[in-house]
């Protein structure tokens, strides 16, 4: 039984809904601290209890106001840890500029890297995150980093919804080959994926379905949904190569710019997302937006850690 007894969860105030759902899983209340913005925009934060060898964990996301999450985890860190508290943990369920990775280009920066060294100097001990847009963000840092997938989760949604017999699932680029055929060979059914070409950074310009989709239900795959434009024209082209129905099962649903209206006007049956980000505004404004709790997973990361068991586990099974 989770006792609670030298563990406090903070929240920052890019995803609170989140933080209120992991506290109630656990049976713990959300410890307190003030959050607020100057007239200048500067971030101000007050702990307001004690976290003297405490073990604690800070939860923000990556969404909305970026950057003014990025520096709310990192003050707050750095206020517990001048506080004296045991370890600190920083739990971000989408990493902030995941996508700048790497070096693409000449003078590009490694932003990603950036932020791995700030949560650092900053004073975080440990980093739990969710389905990084690419692995070797671990490698920036030189503290554990957990990361943990949505895939189990995704997986029971599939199960629960759907006759295994009819569907197929479909990565929308190549480089999400690898999440569709774990989830393809784990379920037992057909796997196809596109091959795009891009003009730009988010501007494709041909896409090729490489696999089979006639009258099955195609499930789109992929870790992250920003403008939905590959989502939506995907979903087009495999209801023209005979797929009787199109859905679109996505981490993280960042769903900016014109997505809401480009998912109502596709052939998309559902987009389903988890909460790493918040969706309850996404969801009265859009019916087509269905929402898997991954609550549940990031509690019971947080019990583990805290008493020192292992994580794996839960990269295969999701927590009851």
């Amino acid at each position: 039984m989770f006792t609670g007894n030298g563990i406090k969860i903070f929240t920052g105030t890019s995803h609170p809904e989140l933080a209120e759902i992991i506290t109630r899983r656990l049976g713990v209340s959300l410890a307190r601290a003030e959050v607020t913005k100057s007239g200048v925009g500067e971030t101000h934060v007050r702990i307001t209890e004690s976290v003297r060898e405490d073990d604690v964990y800070i939860i923000n996301t990556g969404c909305g106001e970026v950057n003014t999450a990025l520096m709310e985890v990192c003050i707050m860190i750095h206020a517990c840890k001048i506080a004296s508290a045991k370890r600190i943990t920083a739990i971000l369920p989408l990493y902030p500029y995941a996508r700048q990775d790497k070096k693409d280009k000449s003078r590009a920066p490694i932003t990603a890297k950036l932020v791995a060294n700030m949560l650092q100097k900053s004073g975080c001990d440990h980093v739990i995150t969710m389905d990084l847009h690419a692995s070797q963000i671990q490698g920036f840092f030189d503290v554990p980093v957990d990361k943990l997938y949505a895939e189990p989760s995704a997986i029971q949604y599939i199960r629960t919804n759907f006759n295994l017999a009819d569907i197929s699932i479909v990565s929308p680029d190549a480089g999400g080959a690898k999440r569709a055929t774990s989830i393809a060979d784990r379920l037992g059914v057909d796997f196809a994926l596109f091959h795009k070409e891009r003009k730009k950074a988010n501007e494709v310009s041909r896409m090729v379905l490489v696999g089979r989709v006639k009258d099955k239900i195609a499930i789109l795959v992929d870790d992250m949904a920003d403008t939905c434009g590959t989502l939506c024209l995907a979903a087009q082209h495999l209801s023209e190569a005979g797929a009787s129905k199109v859905y679109a099962l996505v981490t993280h649903g960042i769903l900016s710019g014109n997505a809401l209206k480009n998912v109502k006007e596709s052939v998309l049956e559902k987009l389903i997302v988890t909460n790493t980000l918040p969706q309850a505004e996404n969801v009265a404004k859009c019916s087509k937006i269905e929402v898997i709790d991954i609550g549940n997973v990031l509690a019971e990361v947080i019990r583990r850690s805290h008493y020192g068991e292992s994580v794996s586990k839960l990269f295969d099974e999701v927590p009851y």
